[in-house]
């Protein structure tokens, strides 16, 4: 949490910035007119004190021919060479020049100077130094004053933004509990101002209404279709039962009425899955011999070997190394290993390796792998990766990954290094937090 407060990243931080770079901006500009004002202001006061001076230093000469105390008699060659250069320009008898003069870095004088005379110039120096000085002390205040109102103003935006930040924290908490399969999920806006975020808010609560409407809908058509399809179904059975043995066409509709019942009787499983209604039913299970009567109900020969004795061709390789007796669902996991196995030899290439060690199951085959989709998202209903697109249903995955969801184990999907697809049933760990749960 207090990584996430001094994040700056967070957008309590970026609106801070944001509002000092504003006040900053404000200050400057501020700060640049008054500065441009106060030296103006200065710089006429000293233009009018030095001409005043320089009118009273040629007046005094002009009566008595003697200079005032506060004036100096100079020749042109005596000259600063700026102040020389200006007073070598004028062209009226009126005029006089005027020249900077920095002394120092807070030190500044103000040359007045008008000939009065052959090669004579009358002078007089106005000392600058205390306006100058006074212009870096209001500079100085004015930045003073600049940095104490961002330490006020930068606490309270970000204190300010706080309020705006936890609403989208909660939104995006909310959207990511939906897009985990938390589908009653809602951001809600009671007594929120209508501003931009509720509008947002609003709308990901409308959405995920109409998800969780669309796939309940989904769920009851599958539910409802098999179950209507199960009694015709069955008098299908019965009728393709009465048919001759020796039949090639008899066979044919045997084959495929017991197909259409397999996938009957998996849609329903995946209907009661889905409803959430499944509960398991714990017992301790030596876990080496359940593994090994649900390989041989996939179809395949078991082979039972050792460890480090010689692969063998085709299929199903079984190697125990210290099966353990764990508490869990045997008909259930018994489920899952069976579709598991019986997905490796349809998908895969033999041999397919089944281990059980310890309270984890891995089912290996030697085939092109999971499809990148699979990997990334999970088993898909009636998706199955493959080209020959009626090798399958897609339902074993979906249902072996049902059951582990309500046997609270890990089931996992990968591609082993040297080829082949992975699956890894862990019965002493829960469940990574994604959820492969069709949606």
């Amino acid at each position: 949490m207090a990584t996430r407060l001094f994040d700056p990243r967070s957008l309590r931080w970026k609106v801070a910035a944001l509002v000092a770079l504003a006040c900053c901006a404000v200050a400057a500009v501020i700060g640049v007119l008054v500065h441009r004002a106060a030296d103006r202001s200065s710089e006429r006061a000293g233009r009018e004190l030095a001409a005043a001076q320089l009118a009273a230093a040629e007046k005094e000469y002009s009566l008595t021919g003697n200079r005032p105390a506060f004036a100096d008699l100079r020749t042109a060659a005596d000259l600063p060479a700026p102040l020389a250069k200006s007073v070598a320009d004028l062209r009226t008898p009126e005029a006089y020049a005027l020249w900077y003069d920095v002394k120092a870095p807070n030190w500044y004088w103000l040359w007045a100077a008008a000939p009065v005379g052959d090669d004579q110039v009358i002078v007089v120096r106005t000392d600058m130094s205390a306006q100058v000085r006074s212009l870096q002390l209001l500079d100085r205040s004015m930045v003073k004053a600049a940095l104490a109102a961002l330490l006020v103003v930068v606490p309270v935006a970000a204190l300010v933004a706080e309020r705006t930040n936890r609403r989208l924290s909660r939104g995006s908490r909310t959207a990511r509990r939906i897009a985990d399969g938390d589908l009653d999920a809602r951001i809600g806006t009671r007594g929120r101002a209508r501003d931009e975020i509720t509008e947002i808010s609003v709308a990901v609560d409308a959405m995920a209404g109409a998800l969780q409407a669309r796939l309940a809908a989904e769920k009851r058509f599958t539910a409802d279709v098999a179950h209507e399809l199960r009694t015709p179904l069955m008098g299908l059975v019965t009728a393709a039962g009465l048919l001759p043995e020796d039949d090639e066409a008899a066979g044919l509709v045997r084959t495929q009425v017991l197909t259409l019942r397999v996938l009957v009787e998996d849609l329903l499983e995946v209907s009661r899955l889905d409803a959430g209604a499944e509960r398991a039913r714990v017992d301790e299970v030596p876990l080496g011999e359940l593994v090994a009567h649900a390989a041989a109900q996939a179809g395949q020969a078991v082979q039972t070997v050792q460890t480090g004795q010689a692969e063998q061709t085709g299929g199903t390789w079984l190697r125990l190394e210290a099966p353990a007796v764990v508490p869990t669902d045997p008909r259930r996991v018994e489920r899952i290993v069976t579709n598991l196995v019986a997905n490796a030899h349809r998908h895969g290439a033999p041999p397919v390796e089944v281990t059980v060690t310890g309270a984890r199951i891995t089912v290996r085959d030697h085939g092109p792998g999971f499809p990148d989709d699979l990997l990334a998202d999970g088993p898909q209903r009636f998706r199955t990766g493959a080209a020959e697109r009626g090798r399958g249903h897609g339902l074993g995955l979906t249902i072996a990954v049902g059951h582990a969801a309500v046997l609270g184990a890990a089931l996992t999907f990968t591609n082993a290094p040297d080829g082949g697809a992975l699956a890894t049933l862990d019965l002493a760990r829960p469940p990574a937090p994604t959820d492969h749960r069709d949606t």
